[in-house]
């Protein structure tokens, strides 16, 4: 009996681990992804997602100034981001330094540098993230459908503060924009609507 409850056990278990990792099909993650983007930019939007082996990859080439980042299949609930094309160097220098294993501080750390070192490109103006998150039983992964997502919004301004924006360091009520990291490569506002 014990044997046969833990098999039953671990093929839950297997069931469970394939529906967390099922990659959904190419036109579902750029429909989802997409959905982040401002609506007049989501049609030619350039969409980065995965393959059925897992592998991160270009789904879309675009023809305007935005990139979309699909959904990671391995993480709880979805989460789908587009900006502005000028942050794509920073957001692939990222993606490099998470992949070789570097953490949270040490990404920001070596960006930091190469920032203030010439080798890395920030935007000159203000540029912008959109993102859609939402939990998992309100996605669809077979439509791409997103039902009660939440959008936030990231504002990058390299190097700004508080007194250079007249932004506080915090919201005093939801949905007030706040600035994030000021004075470093990374400083942005963070503008996170309230929830309803």
């Amino acid at each position: 009996m014990k044997k046969i409850f833990f098999n039953a056990a671990m093929l839950v278990a297997g069931f469970q681990a394939q529906a967390q990792t099922d990659i959904p099909a190419a036109d579902v993650q750029i429909k989802t992804a997409s959905l982040a983007a401002p609506t007049d930019k989501q049609a030619g939007a350039k969409v980065y997602g995965y393959t059925s082996d897992g592998t991160f990859k270009v789904l879309r080439n675009g023809n305007n100034d935005f990139v979309c980042i699909a959904d990671d299949p391995k993480k709880e609930g979805i989460n789908v981001s587009c900006y502005h094309a000028d942050l794509e160097p920073f957001m692939e220098r990222g993606r490099v330094l998470t992949k070789e294993g570097k953490n949270q501080k040490e990404i920001f750390d070596t960006r930091e540098k190469e920032v203030k070192g010439g080798k890395l490109t920030m935007p000159k103006q203000p540029s912008t993230l959109y993102s859609l998150s939402g939990s998992a039983e309100n996605y669809d992964s077979k439509t791409g459908d997103v039902k009660d997502g939440y959008f936030r919004y990231v504002v990058y301004i390299p190097f700004a503060t508080a007194e250079t924006t007249g932004l506080p360091l915090k919201p005093d009520v939801p949905g007030m924009p706040w600035i994030m990291d000021p004075g470093t490569h990374r400083a942005h506002i963070m503008i996170n609507p309230a929830k309803k």
